[in-house]
């Protein structure tokens, strides 16, 4: 980073600075404790003032205020600042972000590390679900998963990106022995409809056929927690996953 704009070395040392000159002593690395602001108060860095009360021979308070007055008057980054018990919290000046900025957009690659210089990772997404057509909200996470794909790139590690079609568990069963049950051999030929709503629809068809089965069961006395697992439906369901698991031929040709 420039070192005009590195904050953590500027107000270092002029909290360095300041110590010096404000209370006759020289501060170690490991004393000057900077950090992000918190949000919930004013300011962009806060200066840990605990590790300098010995120095001082003040409370945190006041070593806070007498430190924050010396670089408000001293560095021109500096523009305000404000104490909450032992934390300084310093403002930094809008001409010090505006020059920032003009930085980094003048840099094409500001933030970008050498490629592969990191770990490789992968990163799955949107992986949706086989039993349901796509929607916006496909869309939000691919945008999402892409970007997090292209800044993990962008800071120097090998990226894979994947998703999971898994049309191959217990999800795509439930709509195929609901169409199976219910579907009298509907066809997104004769239905006029787009297979993914088709199966949709079955995979519906059988939520609303398993809720009725563990309303009956609940009423003869099963734990309702239970229940779902009880329903003759679910059991049907679990039955061709096994079946469809050892490419049982009957199942394979549904």
């Amino acid at each position: 980073m420039n070192s005009a704009f590195d904050i953590q070395k500027i107000i270092g040392q002029a909290a360095k600075n300041a110590v010096k000159e404000l209370f006759g002593e020289e501060t170690t690395d490991q004393q000057i404790q900077l950090q992000k602001t918190r949000k919930e108060f004013e300011g962009d860095v806060t200066l840990v003032v605990f590790p300098l009360v010995k120095i001082s021979k003040k409370g945190p308070e006041p070593t806070g205020e007498l430190i924050g007055e010396y670089l408000k008057a001293n560095v021109t980054v500096v523009s305000g600042f404000n104490v909450v018990k032992g934390f300084l919290n310093i403002s930094l000046a809008p001409e010090f972000w505006m020059k920032f900025f003009h930085h980094m957009s003048g840099d094409n690659k500001y933030g970008f590390s050498e490629p592969g210089s990191r770990e490789h990772i992968m990163i799955e997404y949107s992986s949706p679900n086989t039993n349901k057509p796509l929607h916006l909200g496909h869309l939000r996470n691919n945008f999402l998963g892409y970007s997090v794909a292209e800044i993990m790139k962008a800071i120097g590690h090998k990226v894979t990106k994947v998703q999971i079609i898994n049309d191959r568990g217990i999800h795509i069963c439930k709509s195929m022995v609901a169409w199976k049950n219910y579907g009298h051999g509907e066809t997104p030929e004769s239905s006029g409809m787009k297979g993914d709503k088709l199966v949709g629809k079955y995979y519906v068809e059988f939520d609303k056929a398993m809720k009725a089965q563990i309303s009956e069961l609940v009423a003869q006395g099963v734990n309702p927690d239970e229940a779902a697992n009880k329903t003759a439906i679910m059991l049907e369901a679990q039955d061709m996953l096994r079946k469809w698991e050892a490419k049982d031929p009957e199942v394979m040709d549904l």
